[in-house]
């Protein structure tokens, strides 16, 4: 980041900020954060937290794959994250007669760990401030375009920033990291107002080691999710690989184990109420600086449109699931993905609703209109920045449903249109050598392969049918693509629209509706026969249409709200100077400090800080598969077989809640003490803060956590894997000192 110091905007709700709002840059602790960490209970130093030129926590600290967290846990490459995770991987190995969703995986030796083709881990090595860089190059690129806007190429065409400011990222992560086996990416921070260079060692060899069954690792299921109490062992865990000479290797069998910088070590002695707690992790993105029109956009269009949508696909799907074994292994990591953020966009309306969310961001605004016209030169410079954003909602009001529809209901409905318009591209670039041509082929294949793996052609025709149904009774006539008037001819006279009959038509005359079909075309895979082909004829119209009607719109829809928000985000910086801004998520390293804390989220209710193992026998119930309890659990459970991991009260706690402020992309993340212990791994947020990616609630905000005690049981007592416990580092007790 920046060498200057960076101030992070206070709560809109409170004229102060609570240490348990923020997600911190880790290279700028020592100026922002250090001294108010030290006097919330921190016992190292910020240098202990991250440093360059030794190693520190952040090495220990893993981007899972570049969509979750996970962390070094021992000296041999071992690492911890969550089940949920995992569980694409864990789905991609499992079948009908080894159901390791059903039943989990553990391999007792290294020799019995599974690969997992494309999944990475990578490690932060430094952070580099790059925004005077990154602006005088995207200033050029504007300069270009603006000399060249009266030729035929760029002629009624809108500048696109973010096409600009790929080509300068790609430039400066080119530079910096030629001749290095590193990677890197340049980001964005407050609206575009710095950029800083993250530089990473990114391993390719990440391989399965150990995941419970479903009845541990997804208990509680859909009914669970983002609630609170809860008592789920979200976590698995997984093995980084390297050379035989410590750099990132493809998978190979000589491989050896990685042996990070820095692992955590494992304090049993578990967490009590305000006891401080920090995570390290990679939130993928929040929307804290949103606007009201964002909110109100959000309440009124895009969320109840995305509820709807994943409704019917999750109507479609989770009943073909509880009917055949092999379609639900097929479909639980994309059932999973489109569940969970159904529920999460259901709580968020809920939540903005709840907590007048609205209301205080035009308080907000509000202040900052009077701020700016007390001085006529801020007002020259920051007075029209809501009225630009003002003016870019209004304009994105006109094509927000169109777009919502198309993102969620068309590119990622029916799987079999978006491989219809991918294998049109490949087969369209083939090369007409011959050995290039069958080398293009061959990855074609594998492409295919791996696409009909996991296709189920009833299912998808079901989805085709209603998304493209759904499209067309929900969204302006006007924006309607060409094929919806093929459709109407075709099923003419109809009082209602048959879209089962043109899914049913289509399917059946498609090149693609099997593996058979389409194996059978690269045989002589010629260009017109996927042009003719009745599912690429749909989604090309529909992909037509977008690139000719919602993107270039959209283009300059993003123009004016970058411009807008760039403008109001330096403003707020500039009205506040007392206080500190930390930047939105964008999927970089951040630490969150806070403590284990309890909560009320309404009147005559409490909620404790942990769960236990009574809970989950409470909430057994089998006849719903969300709540099944393993017997091997029940007769620990029974046994009271808890052994080093039974509290102070002689039970087995599984879940506990602290006020650290996380978001999606933190899944996996440690929880660690004040003395860098591991205690937990975050898996959740709850229900009562579904609002806090765009405005944190300190009074019920909490992230859930796998106690690590709960973890080390499950592994030690339920899996008989005791031999991993034995390469991790279990700290020394601090209870007879009581220090925490």
């Amino acid at each position: 980041m920046k060498t200057k110091i960076i101030i992070i905007l206070i709560s809109i709700s409170s004229s102060l900020l609570h240490a348990e709002e923020g997600m911190w840059l880790p290279q700028l602790l020592k100026s922002l954060n250090e001294v108010d960490m030290h006097n919330v209970g921190l016992k190292l130093s910020a240098d202990d937290l991250y440093n360059i030129n030794q190693s520190s926590l952040k090495d220990a600290i893993v981007s899972f794959g570049g969509f979750c967290t996970g962390e070094m846990i021992s000296e041999q490459g071992l690492l911890l994250t969550n089940h949920h995770c995992g569980y694409g991987q864990i789905q991609k190995h499992s079948d009908t007669k080894n159901d390791y969703l059903k039943s989990g995986f553990w391999a007792m030796s290294k020799g019995e760990e599974l690969p997992n083709e494309g999944l990475t881990a990578s490690f932060l090595i430094n952070i580099e401030d790059v925004t005077d860089l990154v602006l005088d190059k995207l200033e050029q690129e504007r300069l270009i375009f603006d000399s060249l806007s009266s030729t035929k190429e760029t002629l009624n065409k809108t500048w696109n920033r973010s096409s600009s400011l790929r080509k300068v990222y790609n430039e400066i992560v080119s530079e910096k990291t030629s001749e290095t086996h590193y990677n890197a990416r340049v980001k964005s921070f407050f609206g575009g107002n710095e950029f800083y260079l993250f530089t990473y060692e990114t391993f390719k060899d990440v391989r399965l080691v150990g995941a419970p069954p479903n009845s541990i690792g997804a208990f509680g299921g859909d009914t669970d999710n983002w609630m609170w109490p809860r008592h789920t062992g979200d976590f698995a865990l997984f093995r980084v690989y390297c050379g035989p000479d410590g750099k990132p290797a493809e998978y190979a069998t000589e491989n050896v184990p990685y042996k990070p910088k820095h692992h955590l070590p494992i304090q049993l002695d578990g967490v009590k109420n305000n006891d401080f707690t920090m995570i390290f992790g990679y939130p993928g993105s929040t929307n804290r600086f949103l606007t009201s029109f964002g909110v109100k956009e959000a309440l009124n269009l895009t969320n109840p449109t995305i509820v709807k949508i994943r409704d019917a696909k999750i109507n479609i799907i989770k009943p073909a699931m509880d009917s055949d074994i092999k379609t639900k292994i097929k479909y639980a990591a994309k059932y999973a993905r489109i569940s969970n953020y159904w529920k999460y966009y259901i709580g968020q309306s809920k939540g903005l609703r709840r907590m007048k969310v609205y209301e205080k961001k035009l308080d907000l605004e509000n202040k900052f209109n009077n701020w700016c016209v007390k001085d006529s030169l801020r007002n020259k410079k920051y007075g029209s920045a809501l009225q630009i954003i003002e003016n870019a909602y209004s304009e994105n009001e006109k094509i927000a449903i169109s777009r919502t529809f198309l993102n969620e209901g068309v590119f990622s409905g029916a799987e079999i249109m978006y491989f219809s318009l991918k294998m049109h591209r490949a087969i369209n670039r083939l090369p007409k050598e011959s050995e290039m041509r069958e080398s293009a082929l061959r990855k074609i294949r594998v492409d295919a392969n791996n696409f009909y793996k996991n296709f189920n052609a009833e299912i998808d025709q079901k989805l085709f049918a209603s998304m493209l149904e759904l499209y067309y009774y929900n969204v302006p006539k006007n924006q309607h693509p060409d094929v919806f008037q093929t459709i109407e001819r075709q099923l003419f006279g109809m009082k209602k629209l048959d879209f089962k009959f043109y899914a049913n038509n289509s399917f059946n005359r498609s090149i693609f509706s099997s593996k058979e079909k389409f194996f059978n075309f690269l045989k002589n895979p010629l260009i017109i026969n996927i042009e003719k082909d009745p599912i690429y004829k749909t989604i090309n119209s529909i992909y037509s249409y977008y690139l000719e009607n919602i993107y270039e719109k959209r283009q300059k829809i993003n123009n004016s709200l970058f411009e807008g928000q760039k403008l109001f985000i330096q403003g707020l910086r500039e009205m506040m100077p007392e206080n500190k801004f930390y930047p939105d998520a964008n999927s970089t390293m951040r630490l969150t400090y806070g403590s284990v804390a309890d909560y009320s989220p309404g009147n005559a209710i409490h909620y404790n800080y942990f769960t236990t193992i009574e809970g989950i026998i409470e909430k057994e119930d089998t006849t719903n598969d969300e709540f099944l309890v393993h017997e091997k659990l029940k007769s620990l459970y029974n046994e009271k077989d808890y052994g080093k991991y039974v509290d102070d009260n002689g039970s087995l706690r599984v879940n506990f809640i602290s006020n650290n402020d996380i978001t999606g992309g933190n899944s996996g993340s440690p929880v660690i003490n004040a003395h860098g212990e591991l205690v937990g791994t975050a898996f959740d947020g709850n229900w009562e803060a579904m609002s806090g990616d765009i405005a944190f609630e300190n009074a019920v905000q909490r992230t859930i956590s796998v106690d690590i005690r709960y973890v080390l049981f499950i592994i030690d007592k339920f899996a008989n894997a005791g031999y991993l416990i034995d390469e991790m580092t279990i700290a020394p007790s601090r209870k007879k000192n009581n220090i925490r």
